[in-house]
């Protein structure tokens, strides 16, 4: 193998077009323009194409490059003529190419916006979906070169290429001449290139982390020859967990006479091994990873974690070991959790992969977990195996130099096997493509996420992402909007996901109230209050009910039309013998068990053994259907309709300790449901697999369902809170079925605006842009129909009469210096000037108080229609992108922090959620008997306003303060407009891999 070609010396040669990508199967390739330098490359990949791809690429027998054509296609000059290639471990596995042409198909320079295009992929590397990703790029920097079309000519036999052209989505004519299929395709993206586009990334990123949950053999290298370490203990953790496939302990200090560790074959080389590790656990010395990991690329290894730490935590020389392990684990094609990772657990009967540093391994379950933290990891577990929770799959980034939040959601989006998906996330490194991915996971199944580093306003050590200058408080509606659920705490991300992974979505907030406490039911009561929901009147059952009251309570309070949840409250019972908790908790789950689906939660007061017996009485209770049906107004879901997953035996393991709230699972009268303690539950087989693939009859699968647990709080304001997070989701799921529109406004003159912003950057603009001034300010926003009311200066009170003739009295005087401007708690506007006599008055009053015209630069507009004053802004964050933001004018709001965002481009349902999420949005419908305002023309405002900063990435701010929304209409009183080059856009363009 050749080594990676070094970087170019030549300026022109074009280092932005560089990109790494997952392809088909979830290995990566790199692709990068082709140099002089490839020469040798390029005639080693030829000689390894065969004869009838070669005849497919030159449309006759071409068996060897000669030397003028090695020196033809590797040398550019990256406008007119530009190669791509793309590579692994250095060696060129396909390459595409463009030539510019004219009308007539000749070589020409630009202005002609036409090339042709042709590719050759490698044999063994065909079907991977290199084509299609080559099309991709190629078709990007042709855009960029000022190329709108790629003509190509295909042999009618070659199908797998017009496959590529036809499957891409681009508009194009097909037409056959000459023996040959003639293609043009147009390459302005479109929206089905672009959803084509999302789909081949979806299914690479997910297959790319399947390869790496799922593998059929793990080689753990740096096992120790004593026990324990850290090899040592991810090597027993992989036989304890059952693992199905094999398992090598590789150590180059082993001595010659050792061939086993912890029973399983001991080498000293992957070499050794005699067949491909899909998986390999690196727990070696930072300084050892660069040869450990080589020698995994030689051999074929798919995918690595690496436990070692000595990375980006620890400063920067270990930021520089860290984009060296990157870019040496991507040269092989491999995919990398980690370095500093904890590791990562499968729990799926196929599989039971446990490669993590987990010091108990957590039982199979549904939830989904990823975390960039390994001490949260640790918790997180531990938390989830005292509730009776477990785990579908578990992954530790670490300081995710590859594998990220993003790859594991486009895995979870389509498993089967996880309803419900918990991340902890410190940093999002591709914020944009975060919310779309969370968006559509959210619309199939719950997303909830803890968030930290929050407020320190800098990167965690380890993670190379851009820091967000919004605050807090808008990363959190940005990811409302998304459909996530944002939690604050660990404590609050376990009760949430035990609430969503075992019970149905409410259809609604009204929440009954039962139980044996009066007062532990009126503080349930006012909890509910305080997190906006309906609750009922408690209902008191006094101290003397028993299990079958509560049953016979809790069955009437399922059947309620007028309750879409019920929270179930119990104290200690007074007096003998005292009723067991197993007890109440079997006469609970019978209350659910043939009742409506609706969720049911409980909170208990000193009662250490009724969460245990709650779980117990899961796995004992009658069965019934209780799976959660699809929400009102939606298609059924892989989130709504998948049943349990894939049944099979229980992984042996040691017995776990058993502590309060922990799922025994075990049923005292034996028989075949019965487990022994310590056994994690296992449910039924997975929805299409028949007893032809191992599974049972579809026709007796439901009846088999174990019945859901009923999650249990020690605290009211606990279980209300994850209740109440379930019911703004099902909302956000009724609501998501209905997609809000991006409406077309036919006086938007987009043409004309880009024309206007290109004359203001000019043609080499300050990076840092610039403020615009007044009237082009204004004139660029009335190309998108906003209309800013005139302001006319007032240098002098002459000039102040003579403006406000020019505009009609009545008329407002205001200063706009900058410590004055929107702040007339101040002093520095008048208002309702009716004549000359008061406008003179009022201009000496304002000099007098506050200082010199120069100093305030008075100007005079005339008298908006009454109003609330509130204000519309658009900015460019570094980390979240787009966002539109909306609040009422004033000190107060801004004090308060009472502004809702939302992510550009804004829906028109984005607009109307956004006017009342504020705290204060009571003002404008009306409160305390005041006219309703024009919300209508308001969120019109926030679209037009939104379109506006979506169709020019270089308008990076925008602030309408103050905008005066009257009871018909509105009145823009204030704009600032600011200019700079388009930001970088990570979520557009072809599919590749963040590089840090």
């Amino acid at each position: 193998m050749q080594a990676p070609q070094e970087k170019t010396q030549d300026p022109a040669y074009p280092a932005h077009w560089e990109a790494d990508v997952v392809l088909r199967d979830g290995g990566t390739a790199r692709i990068r323009p082709i140099t002089p330098g490839d020469a040798e490359r390029l005639v080693s990949f030829y000689e390894q194409v065969s004869d009838e791809s070669k005849y497919y690429r030159f449309f006759a027998p071409y068996p060897r490059l000669s030397a003028k054509d090695v020196h033809r296609f590797t040398h550019h000059d990256y406008v007119d003529r530009v190669g791509l290639a793309a590579t692994v471990g250095g060696e060129f596995i396909a390459t595409v190419r463009y030539d510019r042409i004219d009308q007539r198909g000749r070589p020409a320079p630009a202005p002609a916006d036409e090339a042709e295009v042709a590719f050759l992929v490698q044999d063994a590397h065909q079907g991977r979906g290199v084509a299609s990703a080559l099309l991709e790029h190629i078709a990007a920097v042709a855009r960029e070169r000022g190329i709108r079309r790629f003509a190509a000519e295909v042999l009618p036999a070659n199908n797998k290429m017009i496959k590529v052209f036809t499957d891409a989505g681009y508009q194009q004519k097909r037409s056959f001449e000459d023996g040959s299929v003639h293609l043009t395709l147009d390459l302005e993206p479109t929206a089905e290139s672009l959803a084509v586009q999302r789909a081949r990334e979806q299914r690479a990123e997910a297959r790319s982390v399947q390869r790496l949950l799922a593998p059929g053999s793990v080689a753990v290298i740096g096992a120790g020859r004593a026990p324990g370490g850290v090899g040592r203990t991810v090597l027993r953790n992989l036989l304890g967990a059952g693992f199905t496939g094999r398992v090598y302990a590789v150590n180059r200090a082993l001595p010659q006479d050792a061939s086993a560790l912890e029973g399983v074959p001991a080498v000293r080389s992957l070499g050794e091994i005699g067949e491909t590790v899909d998986l390999a656990v690196l727990a070696v010395a930072a300084e050892r990873v660069p040869e450990a990991v080589a020698e995994c690329g030689e051999h074929g290894v798919r995918g690595l974690v690496v436990l070692s730490a000595g990375y980006a935590e620890s400063g920067a020389a270990g930021r520089d070991r860290q984009r060296a392990l990157l870019r040496q684990v991507r040269s092989y094609g491999m995919r990398l959790i980690g370095p500093n990772a904890f590791g990562i657990i499968n729990t799926a009967p196929g599989v039971r992969l446990n490669a993590s540093l987990a010091p108990q391994p957590p039982d199979r379950g549904r939830i989904g977990l990823f975390t960039q933290s390994g001490a949260i990891g640790i918790a997180l577990l531990s938390g989830l195996y005292r509730r009776g929770a477990g785990v579908s799959a578990f992954i530790s980034s670490g300081n995710r130099a590859d594998v990220s939040g993003n790859d594991i959601l486009q895995y979870w989006y389509e498993d089967a096997d996880t309803d419900v998906v918990l991340l902890y996330l410190e940093s999002i490194g591709n914020p944009r493509k975060f919310t779309r991915l969370a968006r559509r996971t959210a619309a199939v199944k719950p997303v909830v996420a803890v968030k930290g580093a929050r407020h320190s306003g800098s990167t965690p050590p380890g993670h190379a992402v851009p820091v967000t200058r919004v605050p807090d408080a808008a990363v959190s509606a940005l990811l409302r909007q998304a459909g996530v659920i944002r939690v604050d705490t660990v404590t609050e991300l376990v009760d949430a996901g035990v609430l969503l992974a075992d019970q149905p979505l409410p259809a609604g907030p009204r929440v009954a109230i039962l139980g044996n406490s009066e007062s532990l039911g009126l503080l349930t009561y006012d909890a509910c209050l305080t997190e906006g929901l309906r609750p009922l009147p408690p209902l008191d059952l006094t101290t003397a009910a028993g299990p079958d009251d509560f049953r016979d309570a809790l069955a009437r309070a399922l059947a309620d039309e007028l309750c879409d949840a019920v929270i179930v409250t119990a104290i200690p019972w007074v007096g003998e013998p005292g009723h067991p908790d197993e007890a109440l908790a079997t006469a609970l789950h019978r209350a659910t068990a043939t009742a409506p689906a609706k969720p049911v939660a409980v909170v208990h007061v000193e009662l250490g053994g009724l969460a245990e017996a709650l779980a117990d009485a899961a796995s004992t209770a009658p069965r019934a259907p209780h799976h959660r049906a699809p929400l009102p107004g939606t298609t059924p879901t892989a989130y709504g309709e998948t049943p349990t997953a894939h049944g099979g035996p229980a992984p042996t393991a040691a017995p776990a300790p058993v502590g309060p709230g922990r799922v025994r699972g075990w049923s005292p009268a034996g028989g075949p449901g019965a487990r022994p303690p310590g056994t994690p539950h296992l449910d039924p087989p997975r929805e299409g697999l028949g007893k032809e693939q191992g599974g049972e009859d579809p026709a007796h699968r439901i009846s088999s369902a174990p019945a859901h647990r009923i999650p249990a709080y020690p605290a009211a304001e606990r279980a209300v809170r994850a209740l109440a997070e379930a019911v703004r989701y099902g909302q956000w799921r009724r609501q998501a079925a209905e997609q809000g529109k991006v409406p077309e406004y036919e006086d938007i003159d987009e043409a004309g605006a880009a024309t206007d912003i290109e004359r203001l950057l000019g043609a080499d603009p300050d990076p840092r842009g610039g403020t615009l001034g007044t009237d082009a300010a204004e004139a660029l926003l009335a190309r998108y129909g906003i209309r800013v009311r005139r302001a006319l200066p007032a240098p002098h009170p002459d000039a102040a009469v003579a403006a406000a003739a020019r505009l009609g009295y009545p008329v407002a005087l205001k200063t706009t210096a900058p410590h004055l401007r929107h702040r007339p708690d101040l002093g520095g506007v008048r208002l309702d000037l009716a004549d000359e006599e008061q406008l003179r008055r009022a201009y000496a009053e304002l000099t007098h108080a506050l200082g010199k015209p120069e100093e305030l630069q008075p100007v005079v507009q005339a008298m908006a229609p009454r109003g609330v004053d509130t204000v519309v802004r658009a900015a460019i964050d570094p980390a979240v992108g787009a966002v539109l933001s909306f609040g009422l004018a004033g000190a107060a709001s801004e004090l308060l922090g009472d502004t809702g965002h939302r992510l550009v481009p804004a829906t028109d349902r984005d607009a109307a959620e956004l006017v009342r999420s504020i705290r204060t949005a009571p003002l404008l419908f009306g409160w305390r008997g005041s006219a309703p305002v024009d919300t209508a023309a308001l969120e019109e405002l926030l679209l037009r306003v939104s379109r506006l900063v979506d169709d020019h990435p270089e308008v990076v701010s925008v602030v309408l303060e103050p905008v005066v929304v009257a009871p018909h209409g509105l009145s823009v009183l204030g704009a600032s407009v600011r200019l700079a080059p388009p930001p970088a856009r990570t979520d557009l363009g072809p599919r590749r891999l963040p590089s840090y």
